[in-house]
C-alpha cells in the first residue's frame, strides 16, 4: 500500500515496524505524519516496546472524538482496586488504580493539564469513584471552590482556600502518624480494606499552593512529601491536580519525582516544558514521544489570506479529557476520559454530576483518628470556627516569617520527642535502617534538626525498652 493510499484509506491501518538487532527504534512524529500524508495529528498513534519495535496505527478519523458518559458501575473498584475511567484509542477500557490490594498500599495521584484540558472533570470522576467505594475524601479546591463545586457536601473534609489546604494537609499527616502508632502497637505492618477506611487527600489547582512566591509553599511541600512517604502503608493517599507547567513550580521537582515514578500519573494537554521534564525524570523512556493533543479537532488548513470564502467558524469539538495514563500499561497510547456531566456549560451545579455522586453520605474518618485530625477536622462544617482557625494560621505564618523561624511542616510530630520521631520513621520503612538513614528521614520530617549522636542515643534507648530491634550490624527495625 502506497503512502497516499494509506492516508486516504477509510479503514484502520496498523503497521508493525522493527529496526535491526543492536539498534533502538527512534522516530519523528512530524516527519512520520508528513510521509503518510496525514494533516490531523489525532489520527495517528505510535507505540513502541522501548527497544526495537514500533506499532503505528492510522485511523480514518479521530477515534476519541466521541466517548460515552461514565456510569456508577464503571466506578466500582474491581478486585485489583481499579475503576474504568476512560477508553484508549482502540476502544479498550482505561483502568486507574485507587488502591493496591496486593501490597496494601494507598496510592499517589498526579493529574496534569493546561487550562481547559479537562482536569476538573477528570478529578470529579475520581472523587465520585471514591465516594462510591467508601473512600474518605479530603479536598482543597484552590480555585476558590469553582473547579469542582459539586464535590462540596460529597467529601468528608472540604476547603477552598490556601489556609484550609494547609489545615487539611496537617490533619492528614497527623492521621497518618496516629495510624502508624496504632498499627505498630497491634503488630500490623500494612493497610487492608475492611478496618480503617482508605483516606485520600486531594489538592486541586495545587500550583497555586506550591508555586514560587506562594505564602505556604515550604510547609505545603513538606507536608505533601510526608504524606507521600509515610501514608502508603497506613491507607492515606495524596493526590495533586495542577497546571502542566514546570515541575519546579510545584514545590521543586525533587518534591514530586518519587510521586511521578510511583503514583498514578495522568497527563492531559501539556506544555513542552512539562514534556521535557517528564522524559528527563525517567517517566518516559528517552526517545519516546507522545502525540500532541490539540485544543480542538478542527483540521489546520492553509488558505490564502485574501480568500473571501474562508470559513471562520470555530465550532469544532474540543479535546477535553484526552490524554495519557503514564503509569498505566500503555503510557504512550492516547486515551480519553469518559464523559462526566453536561457537555454545555450550566448556570449552577450540574445535576448529572450530582446524580453520579448520589444522595448518600460520604465516608467519614474513623473515630479513633478524630483526636489526631484535631480542631480543623472538628470545625470542618462550622464556617465561623474554620475562619478563626484560618486567621490563626495566617497570624502564625506571619509571626514565623518575621522572626525567620522555620515553619513547622508536620503537625503529627514536629514538636514531639525524638524517640517518637524515630519510631515513626522506622514504622514507615520497608526494610531495616542504619542510624544515618534514620537521621536523614528524621531531619526531613519537618521537626527540629538533630545530629546523628542524638539519633543513636534514641535508637539505643528504644532498643533497651524493646520498641526497636537490632537486626544486624548497625541496622534497626521497629518491633512489630
Amino acid at each position: 500500500m502506497s503512502m497516499p493510499t494509506l492516508a486516504a484509506a477509510d479503514e484502520v491501518v496498523e503497521l508493525m515496524l522493527e529496526v535491526p538487532a543492536g539498534q533502538v527504534i527512534r522516530y519523528d512524529l512530524a516527519a512520520l505524519r508528513s510521509a503518510l500524508g496525514i494533516t490531523d495529528p489525532t489520527r495517528i498513534v505510535v507505540e513502541t516496546d522501548g527497544s526495537r519495535q514500533a506499532m503505528v496505527t492510522v485511523y480514518p478519523s479521530n477515534p476519541l472524538a466521541n466517548v460515552r458518559a461514565v456510569t456508577r458501575e464503571d466506578l466500582v473498584m474491581d478486585r485489583h482496586g481499579r475503576i474504568v475511567a476512560g477508553v484508549y484509542h482502540n476502544g479498550r477500557p482505561v483502568r486507574k488504580r485507587l488502591f493496591d490490594p496486593s501490597t496494601g498500599s494507598a496510592q499517589r495521584f498526579l493529574l496534569f493539564g493546561t487550562t481547559g484540558a479537562g482536569k476538573s472533570r477528570a478529578l470529579q470522576l475520581e472523587l465520585i469513584a471514591e465516594k462510591i467505594n467508601g473512600i474518605v475524601s479530603w479536598l482543597a479546591d484552590l480555585k476558590e471552590g469553582q473547579s469542582v463545586p459539586e464535590a462540596k457536601g460529597n467529601v468528608d473534609f472540604y476547603g477552598s482556600s490556601q489556609e484550609e489546604a494547609i489545615l487539611i494537609l496537617r490533619s492528614g499527616v497527623a492521621v497518618a502518624h496516629a495510624r502508624m502508632r496504632r498499627y505498630s502497637a497491634a503488630g500490623r505492618n500494612s493497610f487492608a480494606l475492611g478496618g480503617d477506611p482508605l483516606l485520600h487527600v486531594r489538592i486541586d489547582e495545587a500550583n497555586r499552593l506550591l508555586e514560587k512566591g506562594a505564602p505556604y509553599r515550604d510547609e505545603a511541600t513538606g507536608l505533601i512529601k510526608e504524606l507521600g512517604r509515610t501514608g502508603r502503608s497506613v491507607g492515606v493517599g495524596i493526590g495533586l491536580a495542577a497546571q502542566a507547567s514546570h515541575l519546579e513550580e510545584l514545590g521543586g521537582s525533587d518534591t514530586l519525582r518519587a510521586m511521578l515514578k510511583e503514583g498514578e500519573v495522568t497527563l492531559l494537554r501539556w506544555s513542552s516544558s512539562m514534556m521535557r521534564q517528564l522524559v528527563g525524570d525517567g517517566l518516559l523512556p528517552a526517545g519516546e514521544q507522545l502525540q500532541t493533543i490539540p485544543k480542538t479537532l478542527a483540521e489546520r488548513v492553509l488558505r490564502s489570506q485574501f480568500d473571501l470564502d474562508e470559513d471562520d467558524d470555530d465550532d469544532a469539538p474540543g479535546t477535553q479529557g484526552t490524554g495519557y495514563v503514564l503509569s498505566g500499561p500503555r503510557p504512550t497510547a492516547m486515551m480519553r476520559h469518559l464523559r462526566v456531566g453536561s457537555i454545555a456549560p450550566l448556570p449552577g451545579l450540574d445535576p448529572e454530576i450530582l446524580a453520579l455522586y448520589g444522595d448518600d453520605e460520604p465516608a467519614r474518618l474513623e473515630v479513633a483518628s478524630h483526636a489526631a485530625a484535631a480542631a480543623a477536622y472538628a470545625s470542618r462544617h462550622d464556617p465561623v470556627a474554620m475562619a478563626a482557625l484560618c486567621q490563626a494560621l495566617q497570624a502564625e505564618h506571619e509571626e514565623k516569617s518575621k522572626s525567620g523561624a522555620v515553619v513547622s511542616i508536620s503537625a503529627g510530630h514536629s514538636g514531639g520527642l525524638l524517640e517518637d520521631r524515630v519510631q515513626a520513621v522506622l514504622a514507615s520503612a520497608d526494610a531495616p535502617m542504619t542510624a544515618a538513614d534514620v537521621l536523614d528521614a528524621v531531619n526531613a520530617d519537618g521537626g527540629k534538626a538533630v545530629k546523628v549522636g542524638s539519633v543513636r542515643n534514641s535508637l539505643g534507648l528504644l532498643a533497651d525498652e524493646g520498641d526497636v530491634a537490632r537486626v544486624g550490624r548497625g541496622l534497626y527495625a521497629l518491633n512489630r
